[in-house]
């Protein structure tokens, strides 16, 4: 699929300010400072499209970007450390909570994990949740590019074995790198398949 068009269209605070539903959402979501805007903008390819930043907790609305006038992709605030008060991140989880819980048109959610570190506990306890909620979701392992090839994947092994002490089987993961624009191809081509089974239900 080939990426023409992409625009912002609404920063809303919750779901009920969000645009209205209809056309398919994939959303993209992590812990702070874990390079989702910088692997936003290389996914559309838009170096400026989401804004990004070396302070943590920048994304503090629900942000929809129209693609090809054919679909959402929704940028969400992280989970985790932001230099927020506590009382801006309790309003931040919940309205992101209640965004993916009850927004009818959600396709999938990506779930963006630093490749660097070992399992963090917030990490899995998010996926947890959403598996909990029976929210489709796809693992996202950002910045391959600041480790080498065999701590990567070792890294993985490590998570998949952390996350499988719950799950009984993994979710779909893909390894990416917004400065080598690894793993576009497959983002792409899975959101693509998956619009083609919406236009055939």
């Amino acid at each position: 699929m080939l990426i023409k068009t992409a625009e912002f269209i609404k920063s809303s605070p919750d779901l009920r300010a969000c645009p209205a539903g209809g056309l398919p959402e994939f959303a993209f979501i992590g812990r702070s400072n874990v390079g989702k805007s910088s692997l936003i903008n290389m996914l559309t390819g838009r170096p400026a499209l989401a804004k990004t930043s070396s302070t943590p907790g920048k994304t503090r609305h629900i942000n929809h970007f129209l693609v090809d006038g054919d679909w959402f992709l929704v940028d969400l605030p992280g989970y985790g450390y932001a230099r927020v008060s506590k009382g801006q991140r309790e309003a931040f989880h919940r309205a992101t909570l209640e965004y993916l819980a009850r927004r009818e048109s959600l396709y999938c959610v990506f779930t963006l994990i630093d490749i660097r570190l070992t399992p963090q506990r917030v990490d899995i306890q998010f996926l947890n949740w959403l598996g909990e909620h029976e929210i489709p979701v796809t693992i996202l392992f950002t910045k391959s590019d600041k480790i080498s090839e065999a701590e990567t994947n070792r890294n993985i092994r490590g998570f998949c074995s952390k996350l499988l002490e719950f799950w009984e089987e993994m979710p779909r993961y893909i390894v990416t790198s917004s400065v080598k624009k690894q793993g576009r191809d497959e983002v792409i081509d899975f959101i693509e398949s998956c619009l083609k089974n919406t236009k055939k239900d």
